[in-house]
């Protein structure tokens, strides 16, 4: 039989500490979006009379049907070509054994410490070039190369922890080596696909600079830029502010809880789906 301990004691302290300390800036964002604008009270004050037109008005007034549209299409777009890419060049890289895969690996690390904000200038006369500015195919593109470098790097730790039984077996049975990563290796790859998935998902969702760089004049806007345009120069809108806010965590939070369990594997590196 277990004891209570003053050391389990101490331990129950730290975590509700830190479950206050991550809950309370969504406890604001919950209390503010559901406040009335004529309610001036400390945004730490619990709202009484609580309101759901600061939903309504900030859907009409920031157009954000048509920016969870575009912030949906360029998510699954981009993440879906980053994952697709990234475990096609993380297989041979982690399989082979020659001196070019080294090199190879090292070059692709490379986009992990080169700053993509240098590149912006040239990154934007390209997709002006292109005839790509303000649409979302320009964030696409940008976003299926910046996120490869970082997605190869899960993918070929965790094939390198992978064994080989599986995908030898395949082969000796006649399986070719595309077959093999396919209907083998692949599927073992779940937990960190995953976790990728997530990971991804959320950089490229929450990102504000990019979409503003490339879309900028356009009718075109994802969730972060038509949040942002309920801040003005002189007068700003909080209420609607955090009700947008609230809008616009619900689909990644949704996707988040779908696949908790295959994250959690992804990030302890178990292979148990």
């Amino acid at each position: 039989m277990n004891r209570y301990r003053r050391r389990t004691f101490g331990l129950e302290l730290v975590m509700i500490a830190v479950a206050l300390v991550v809950g309370f800036p969504l406890y604001v964002l919950v209390n503010l979006a559901v406040r009335a604008p004529s309610d001036n009270s400390s945004p730490l004050r619990p709202t009484t009379s609580p309101t759901l037109d600061n939903f309504t008005q900030a859907w009409q007034q920031g157009g954000l049907g048509g920016a969870l549209a575009n912030s949906v299409l360029v998510t699954a777009c981009s993440v879906f070509i980053v994952l697709a890419v990234s475990a096609f060049a993380a297989y041979p890289l982690a399989r082979a054994t020659a001196r070019w895969s080294r090199g190879m690996f090292l070059l692709i690390m490379l986009g992990l410490v080169v700053p993509f904000q240098l590149a912006s200038l040239p990154l934007y006369q390209t997709m002006r070039d292109l005839g790509l500015l303000g649409t979302p195919w320009a964030l696409i593109l940008f976003y299926s190369g910046l996120q490869v470098p970082f997605t190869t790097f899960l993918y070929v730790g965790f094939l390198r922890a992978l064994p080989r039984d599986f995908e030898e077996a395949a082969l000796i049975d006649g399986c070719t080596p595309l077959k093999g990563f396919l209907y083998v290796v692949f599927p073992m790859l779940r937990p960190i696909t995953v976790t990728a998935l997530v990971l991804n998902a959320v950089a490229v969702w929450n990102d504000f600079f990019t979409p503003l760089l490339y879309l900028s004049g356009s009718a075109q806007q994802t969730m972060p830029v038509a949040i942002a345009g309920f801040v003005g120069q002189y007068v700003t809108d909080w209420n609607l502010v955090f009700a947008a806010l609230a809008i616009s965590i619900v689909p990644i939070l949704a996707v988040y809880f779908a696949l908790q369990r295959s994250i959690i594997n992804g990030f302890a590196g178990g292979l148990k789906g």
